[in-house]
């Protein structure tokens, strides 16, 4: 395998439980007032498609204009303020990419939140593609995000290690043949029957790497 295709919440940033705080407090219950949504059930998915998703299982209560003005808000202060880099995380990609292999982005972040993290933590020079929900027909959980990175970096997808942190996400990862590691280095929020494998801390994602590369 030569190509590394990594999520970006969750695994680079630790942002996930920003989020889900951000939505329980804020978000859903303008959305679907008085209504409980698991948090795995979105986590994971591209903002812009959750409305859908809520409106469609629970009813919206508010448009989609005013639903999206909310996850710009949050977005803006969770990936300028409040989310952390993943220690260790950046240091490894970066010595698998030192190796050959190369290293793709593939989030469900908009590219204008993607700018913030990449600016924020100095890591615009660290990927060799970046791919975003924005990119594509479909986010995740379906395929095309990595389908896509598969074909920005000149691979086959089922030649391609995929590390996710959602369920959403390994499902697409897996969708589109990549070998699947579940990382719960940050959060365990993962169906761990969906990934491959399952890393439990950076030292653990760093022996699989080197096993499968």
């Amino acid at each position: 395998m030569t190509a590394v295709l990594c999520d970006m919440d969750g695994v680079i940033i630790s942002s996930e439980a920003h989020w889900k705080r951000h939505e329980s407090e804020d978000i859903y219950p303008k959305v679907v007032p008085d209504q409980e949504v698991p948090p795995e059930e979105t986590t994971g998915m591209y903002y812009r498609e959750i409305y859908d998703y809520l409106d469609d299982n629970y009813g919206a209560a508010i448009s989609q204009e005013e639903f999206l003005e909310l996850f710009e808000a949050a977005g803006r202060q969770i990936y300028g303020e409040e989310a952390d880099i993943v220690a260790g995380v950046p240091e490894l990609l970066r010595d698998v990419r030192a190796d050959g292999h190369g290293i793709s982005l593939v989030t469900s972040s908009p590219h204008h939140w993607i700018d913030v993290v990449l600016d924020r933590f100095e890591l615009e020079d660290d990927f060799d593609a970046i791919v975003s929900a924005a990119d594509v027909e479909a986010g995740k959980p379906a395929p095309d995000v990595y389908q896509r990175a598969g074909r920005l970096a000149g691979e086959d997808p089922a030649d391609c290690i995929a590390i996710e942190d959602s369920t959403n996400g390994a499902s697409a990862a897996k969708a589109a043949g990549a070998f699947t590691i579940g990382f719960t280095g940050v959060h365990n929020g993962i169906d761990r029957s969906i990934p491959d494998v399952v890393a439990e801390d950076i030292d653990e994602l760093r022996e699989l790497l080197v096993e499968r590369l």
